[in-house]
């Protein structure tokens, strides 16, 4: 078996999501998740085994030092976007409602990743009306190299362990009925 983390080195990493994303899905054995993912979840590629998730820092708004590991024990949507990507802006308002609408089941958190100025942050939030999302930022894309992310916007579902269980490569409407229901299936496991 391939370990796709010994990929990232070699940049193989975001083909080989890609590649997932544009063909077959390994949920095609599990019924009860495939029945689930409709609309835009087709694109979500859940993977038949949970994959090793980034552990590089990240920070708060504040400068104060981030890890996944700080959100173990609950599921994570994990988002990476940036200022400057359109996409990104136009699915934030979904993910911000669905931490709303989720609660405590899942926890939502938003990298900027790369070169983001916290102003600029700040206004589209608040033109928006963020109020639920943290405010998180990869400015050296540590994180988001780590995870094999190539381009913007990338969601990653993270299992309760820590380890990634499914990722979109894309835009998607995160607060949708089928966002929600295969969010609270993988929450259930």
């Amino acid at each position: 078996m391939v370990n796709l983390w010994d990929l990232r080195g070699r940049g193989l990493l975001a083909a080989v999501y890609t590649a997932l994303a544009l063909g077959a899905n390994p949920v095609a054995a599990d019924p009860a998740l495939e029945a689930l993912r409709t609309g835009e979840m087709r694109k979500l590629v859940v993977h038949a085994e949970p994959v090793a998730a980034g552990d590089a820092v990240f920070f708060d708004r504040e400068g104060g030092k981030k890890t996944l590991a700080d959100w173990a024990g609950q599921v994570v949507v994990l988002n990476f976007w940036a200022t400057w990507c359109a996409p990104c802006r136009a699915e934030m308002p979904a993910l911000d409602a669905l931490q709303g609408a989720m609660g405590d089941r899942v926890a939502v958190l938003t990298v900027a990743t790369g070169r983001n100025l916290m102003p600029a942050i700040d206004t589209f939030y608040e033109d928006q009306a963020l109020t639920r999302l943290p405010v998180l930022l990869d400015p050296k894309s540590a994180l988001a190299r780590q995870m094999g992310v190539a381009g913007l916007p990338v969601t990653v579902v993270l299992n309760r362990q820590g380890q990634e269980v499914a990722r979109m490569i894309g835009e998607a409407h995160w607060n949708s009925p089928e966002a929600q229901a295969v969010l609270a299936e993988l929450a259930g496991r």
